[in-house]
């Protein structure tokens, strides 16, 4: 039987008003018979630009909602695209009350039935999650595809106590997204005077983000998982094992006690219908029937299924791009499975041993020391993947600078599902130290396929709220926990546990190369080994098939040089739209961004890490021509992080401002 459809009508531009007087602009697909028939929305609140920033993937998405019965409002968020006012940082209490009225504002709505949806991906993920908190009481039900519930332990800035490469990276691309003028063919003359006041008010969000280097009361504003029991409204999470966020979709199962479902499926930083790698997912219509069954009280049969589904990956070579992940679906009624089903591994002279193999005598377990150059993790891929030629290639160059631990080859395949992790005593030589570790599949052939990882400051071994100095040759007892998993190791494979002290450019170095010691007689690996009796009874749907869109496409590329002189490491990476050109003929419109990395260290000394970050947004059509570009610099001494900041703003091929800043920002354990 064919499916009934309702005509859509869009509405590109409605001011939706804030109590302060701030208009902010809103793009609607409604269907257009709403005013008689009112139907639920959907609300998307970004500040990637409603128009052309996002405009090519919600033009697929909220018209094929409108047309079955879901509203879908797309709001340009304070100080960001074509809305007044101003933008200082992600995820401040602003944004939050600014969403809260916009839900009521739709609600209010003569075509709204007044249930309301919250939904999106990484930003929007995130605010979906932290408004779900406030308990709007219109809104029903979120769908936070990567994103978490803790803003310092899971997000772009910091990991395990370590600062990561994307906290610079993400800063670079916001500052020039903070730059971006409204568009004059919606707010007319006034869009000068409004570009004139962003760019005299913007600021570096990395050095902001620079300065709280602990999880302090900074970070924990907009974690969820300070209070689960806020979140009332229905809740979906969704992941992607490619992606940086996957680890808290478990976590928040777990976590919450409202209605919930969750989903990691191969995929990176991308929605499940156009997400690379392969295999993509009708999730189109996994969200109409979320919504349908949340706002619209109809029943679809989404909560049938397992509390949470899950890709478990076959085994691949290692390489920087697949267009697709071999392997099936699995359900689980109990995500606590992922931190409970473990088995412990010793780690034996050089030996990854088994539990139930038999321990030998502890003169043959003697301490290992643990110091690595400067230049491992070069081959980790990103730290947050899009699809794009970023998963880490063979780990087998960076597991001959490590110290590794190799199990016997396999007998029999073995499903890895939930979250490593690798408890020990150690003690250090300097009074800071990173422990890296990192899991990974050992073909026969000698190639290293890393399956998951982990990174701690030692710092912070004690909780990342109050950093406490190594005592140099003082025991600590640490768990360094890894990141979430679904894998097959085959038989006939070898696991290998490697352990670094560094992982050049995914952390930034400590400021002294330490050495590290590593009771091995201690050390246990534990590994979430899978069975086929964990997995839920309830029967599995099959996803619809994804609706033609295109997929992320393979770019970009990752160019590694070594200077085998000096043992120095370079590597450049060309970054945002792929130095695109895009051109939005219903707009009349032609954007062009993108910009390029380069991350350069030697051997032997961590004071020498670097990152270099240029980046450009140009906007023009006939009569208008908006130019901003930004360049970022960072490197440390042993006391500060040192960030030069450069950003320029042209109209017209004129400069009408120039910018810049020299910031010196006090490491604090870091």
């Amino acid at each position: 039987m064919a499916e009934s459809l309702r005509p859509v009508r869009e509405i590109m531009t409605a001011w939706i008003p804030m109590a302060d007087g701030v208009r902010l602009a809103a793009r609607l697909w409604l269907p257009a018979d709403a005013g008689d028939d009112p139907v639920p929305a959907v609300l998307e609140f970004l500040p990637y630009r409603r128009r052309d920033g996002t405009g090519p993937r919600d033009r697929i998405t909220y018209p094929w909602f409108a047309a079955r019965g879901i509203a879908g409002v797309r709001v340009d968020m304070r100080g960001s695209g074509d809305s007044d006012g101003l933008m200082t940082d992600e995820y401040t209490a602003q944004e939050h009350a600014d969403a809260v009225q916009v839900i009521a504002w739709i609600a209010a709505q003569p075509w709204c039935t007044g249930n309301v949806g919250m939904m999106g991906i990484s930003w929007g993920g995130f605010n979906a999650l932290q408004v779900a908190a406030l308990n709007p009481p219109a809104l029903k039900a979120i769908i936070t595809c990567c994103s978490t519930d803790d803003r310092y332990s899971d997000d772009v800035h910091y990991m395990g106590g370590c600062l990561i490469e994307a906290n610079l990276r993400w800063g670079s691309q916001f500052l020039t997204g903070l730059a971006r003028p409204p568009d004059p063919a919606v707010v007319g003359d006034a869009w000068q005077a409004m570009w004139a006041d962003r760019l005299a008010n913007v600021q570096p969000p990395s050095a902001l983000w620079l300065a709280h280097q602990r999880r302090d009361g900074y970070w924990r504003h907009g974690s969820v998982c300070e209070d689960y029991a806020a979140v009332r409204c229905a809740v979906y999470a969704v992941g992607g094992w490619a992606d940086g966020y996957t680890d808290a979709v478990a976590r928040m199962l777990e976590g919450l006690s409202c209605p919930r479902k969750g989903l990691i499926g191969p995929w990176g930083h991308q929605y499940p219908h156009n997400g690379r790698p392969g295999p993509r997912i009708g999730f189109l219509e996994e969200m109409l029937a979320w919504w349908k069954h949340w706002l619209a009280g109809e029943i679809t049969g989404v909560m049938d299924g397992p509390l949470l589904r899950v890709w478990l990956q076959d085994p691949v070579p290692p390489r920087a791009d697949y267009d697709t992940r071999p392997g099936r679906w699995i359900g689980l009624d109990d995500p606590a499975v992922f931190h409970s089903n473990r088995q412990d591994w010793r780690l034996d002279a050089g030996v990854l041993t088994p539990p139930a193999a038999p321990a030998g005598a502890p003169s043959n377990n003697p301490p290992v020391t643990i110091r690595t150059v400067q230049t491992v993790g070069i081959h980790s891929g990103a730290w947050c993947g899009f699809g794009r030629a970023d998963h880490p290639t063979d780990q087998a160059p960076e597991d001959a600078l490590s110290v590794c631990f190799d199990s016997a080859p396999l007998d029999a395949p073995l499903s890895l599902v939930g979250t490593p992790a690798l408890t020990c005593r150690l003690s250090a030589d300097q009074p800071q130290a990173n422990l890296i570790a990192r899991l990974t599949s050992v073909a026969p052939d000698g190639t290293s396929l890393r399956l998951s990882y982990g990174v701690l400051n030692l710092t912070h071994a004690a909780g990342h709220a109050t950093a406490r100095a190594l005592v140099p040759g003082a025991p600590v007892e640490v768990r360094l926990r890894l990141h979430d998993l679904a894998e097959v190791v085959p038989a006939g494979h070898r696991l290998r546990l490697a352990l670094s002290t560094t992982c050049w450019p995914t952390v930034w170095p400590s400021p002294v190369a330490a050495s590290v010691t590593l009771d091995s007689l201690s050390a246990r690996l534990h590994l979430p080994v899978h069975e086929p009796a964990l997995e839920s009874r309830r029967p599995l749907p099959d996803f619809a098939p994804p609706q033609d869109e295109t997929p992320a496409r393979a770019a970009h590329g990752r160019d590694i040089r070594f200077d085998p002189a000096s043992g120095a490491a370079a590597l450049h990476i060309p970054f945002g739209s792929g130095n695109s050109e895009v051109r939005h003929d219903d707009l009349d419109l032609t954007v062009s961004s993108g910009g390029d990395l380069v991350y350069s260290v030697e051997a032997d000394d961590p004071l020498t890490a670097r990152a270099v970050i240029t980046g450009s947004h140009h906007l023009r059509r006939d009569g208008w021509d908006a130019r901003i570009d930004s360049r970022h610099e960072m490197w440390a001494t042993a006391e500060d992080f040192r960030l030069l900041v450069h950003l320029e703003a042209r109209a017209g091929g004129e400069v009408v401002t120039r910018r810049d800043w020299d910031l010196t920002i006090r490491r604090d354990s870091v």
